[in-house]
């Protein structure tokens, strides 16, 4: 039986996957001109784990359960927020120090990732 999804996390899938695309475009074309190779390119790596993460919270409220899918589901929008976010910022010209959350971004992903799994084992058994 599928679970009903709250609007809140329903909303927040919409603005994950939406905020990807209008960022990935504001990159390629508003700030063509303006970002060095540097910026650029961490400007193109938080876009890819953004977009990523946004269709893992796709999967985790498609085919995650319980207390783990939830999990999973906030562990991915933090996440993007801040490994994402902080590369956003390093990108724009934000103090290098800002590289310092990043690695937590990072671990969200990964709590993401290893709750998800968890959610999921149930389905197979």
């Amino acid at each position: 039986m599928q679970e009903k999804v709250s609007t809140k996390v329903a909303v927040l899938v919409g603005l994950a996957g939406a905020s990807a695309v209008l960022l990935g475009a504001f990159g390629a074309h508003a700030l063509r001109d303006v970002l060095d190779a540097r910026a650029a390119e961490l400007w193109h790596t938080a876009v890819n784990y953004h977009v990523w993460h946004a269709l893992a919270l796709v999967l985790t409220i498609g085919f995650g359960r319980g207390r783990s899918a939830r999990i999973a589901t906030w562990a991915f929008a933090i996440g993007i927020v801040l490994f994402s976010g902080s590369l956003y910022a390093l990108a724009l010209g934000a103090p290098r120090w800002c590289g310092v959350i990043t690695p937590f971004g990072g671990l969200a992903f990964v709590t993401g990732w290893m709750a998800l799994g968890w959610s999921l084992r149930s389905r197979s058994e």
